[in-house]
């Protein structure tokens, strides 16, 4: 298989959701087959907004400072990355970022499961991004992806029936999620 490289230069940050991603996930799978490079979170389980937006933070400050950096965040990483651009001085080091499956953080069920997180951050994006979602995804409506790209300036992406784009939606290595991530580095 053909894989699609990222932005010359650019350093892939894999941002996961609620739990991690585990070893057949997407992002798992593109960290081993690529090089890009997750942020690490203290606590996947229980998971503290601003511990996590200081997380991205530190990782970027560890980078080198003229490396640009593509976000690849899944499910409550999107909330992450919406959260942190509205917060972070370090938005210029970000390319571009690619979410996908946004977490509906504001429905009453994950309002409980993930105290802290809700309201989500509705501010434009500062950098070009992509949302992908799913037309079934059990965590956030198609309807609620829309409103969501559209307040983040997101291009939206319709990737059909596939559950929450996790390892149970069966999408390997996901080769049409990281043809998304191409036409990121496309951006400047």
């Amino acid at each position: 298989m053909n894989a699609v490289p990222p932005a010359e230069g650019a350093l892939v940050l894999t941002l996961p959701g609620w739990q991690g991603s585990g070893p057949g996930h997407w992002q798992t799978l593109w960290e081993a087959r690529h090089g890009d490079l997750r942020v690490e979170q203290h606590d996947w389980m229980q998971p503290r907004r601003g511990d996590w937006l200081a997380r991205l933070d530190e990782v970027l400050l560890s980078l080198p400072p003229a490396r640009p950096v593509l976000l690849a965040a899944h499910s409550l990483g999107c909330i992450q990355a919406a959260a942190w651009a509205a917060h972070s001085r370090l938005t210029g080091r970000v390319r571009g970022a690619l979410l996908v499956a946004p977490g509906d953080v504001e429905r009453e069920d994950l309002r409980h499961a993930l105290p802290g997180w809700a309201p989500v951050v509705r501010q434009r994006l500062p950098f070009r991004a992509i949302l992908a979602a799913s037309r079934d995804d059990p965590y956030c409506s198609f309807d609620k992806a829309r409103t969501l790209a559209d307040a983040w300036g997101a291009d939206l992406r319709d990737m059909g029936a596939h559950g929450h784009l996790n390892a149970d939606s069966g999408l390997g290595e996901w080769p049409a999620g990281r043809a998304l991530l191409h036409e990121l580095q496309g951006s400047d």
